[in-house]
């Protein structure tokens, strides 16, 4: 915008100097003989009287005028463009406090050579890089079952290597319903604004008329749920492991609800959509749920969530808010405790939850050693465990799990 303004006025200093000219020649005679003088020195030209040489000379200076103003009139619209050009191109994405030389995200996008995702703001829209089908079918095997690593409510997840031998989970969406089709664009249209090492990375996605596909980072380790209730039984996890876990998600709920603009609620946060990578760094994952916490409609969203992290408070009175997510968050919390599940079942006809039963006996110190997964009896540190659940006599988990949501966490980390 500078070099227009300076282009501007130089275009109206150049206008008055040959307005001056035009001006100063008609009115002064004795500066025609200037311009008469310059045509004598063409061949074969008759000249006339003095009449004549001015009017030539006026002429001349009409065409160099034209000429000029045609030249900068040019200089400008090609300058303009240029302008319009660069401030298309220029970066709108605010300031990412996380660094990129350390963020395996930012790596991957650009080994694939696609455009860095931007954080999340109020206006901005990210950037997904849309991948052909037949690169997916290829890389996957044509979807075959010996590629399956997971399986949802709309479709599998295959195991994928992209260029560059990029590890990545391909989300196999069938368009079966609208309600398929809504929550494949709010995931992508959400994870292409988010970046933060706890919050899944989205490498980009794809769509054909019967079927959306989304590819993400390959988490080695698969999710929560099954390395806590799968065959293993948790052997894998040690205590600080599952400490780790703990912070990995709740920083990654931090992020979602605290420096997102407008803030993200997840709505479906359980062990099952926290996935682990090779390292047992935990990744918050599934966003098809999620939603923008503005202040517009947050108490018209439709009531969602999965049986034994739903917050009491949610199911009475349908009011989000992000002290719903805090809640599940308890409800890991004491999965990676007790290493059992959120609802269990007692008869056939009967069902138990994971809350109902431990929050009686979380307040009795005594009591907690007991209760603990008999996995990680032998690698915990009671004087830790204490300090975790019984800071300020308020637990963690018990202050996550409060009935009141309204005392529930904020500040997570």
């Amino acid at each position: 915008m500078r070099e227009l303004l300076l282009l501007h006025f130089q275009f109206l200093v150049l206008f008055k100097i040959f307005v001056s000219v035009s001006s100063s020649s008609a009115s002064n005679p004795s500066l025609a003989p200037v311009y008469s003088s310059m045509a004598t020195f063409s061949p074969g030209i008759q000249m006339g009287s003095g009449e004549e040489n001015r009017f030539d000379a006026h002429k001349k200076l009409l065409i160099g005028l034209i000429i000029s103003f045609s030249s900068l009139g040019l200089i400008i619209l090609f300058c303009l463009g240029f302008w319009v050009y660069r401030k298309n191109q220029s970066p709108k994405s605010i300031n990412n406090s996380d660094s990129e030389s350390g963020n395996s995200f930012s790596l991957l996008m650009r080994r694939l050579g696609s455009i860095k995702t931007q954080r999340r703001t109020s206006t901005n829209k990210g950037y997904v890089q849309f991948f052909d089908i037949k690169t997916l079918e290829k890389e996957t095997g044509g979807f075959k079952d010996s590629s399956v690593i997971g399986q949802g409510g709309f479709g599998c997840v295959y195991k994928a290597s992209l260029d560059n031998n990029v590890k990545a989970a391909i989300k196999k969406i069938e368009n079966v319903s609208q309600e398929a089709k809504r929550e494949f664009q709010n995931e992508v249209d959400l994870l292409s604004k988010i970046q933060h090492p706890n919050v899944i990375s989205l490498l980009g996605s794809a769509s054909e008329i019967n079927s959306s596909f989304i590819v993400y980072e390959l988490m080695e380790k698969g999710s929560l749920d099954e390395q806590l209730h799968g065959p293993s039984r948790g052997s894998a996890l040690t205590w600080h492991m599952r400490m780790k876990i703990a912070l990995d998600t709740a920083r990654g709920l931090e992020y979602l609800h605290e420096h997102c603009r407008p803030p993200v609620i997840h709505r479906d946060l359980k062990s099952s959509n926290i996935l682990l990578d090779s390292s047992f760094n935990a990744k918050i994952s599934d966003f098809g749920l999620a939603v923008s916490l503005d202040e517009h409609g947050k108490n018209n969203i439709k009531l969602s969530g999965t049986l034994g992290y739903v917050a009491p408070e949610y199911l009475l009175d349908g009011k989000l808010t992000d002290k719903s997510d805090v809640y599940a968050f308890g409800v890991v919390l004491l999965e990676l405790l007790l290493g059992r599940r959120p609802v269990e079942k007692l008869t056939p006809a009967q069902c138990q939850s994971l809350v109902t039963w431990a929050m009686p006996q979380l307040t009795d110190r005594s009591k907690l050693p007991n209760i603990v997964d008999a996995v990680i009896k032998d690698t915990m540190d009671l004087k830790h465990l204490y300090q975790v659940w019984f800071r300020d006599k308020t637990g963690l988990s018990p202050s996550c799990l409060s009935l009141n949501l309204n005392a529930a966490p904020l500040g997570l980390v």
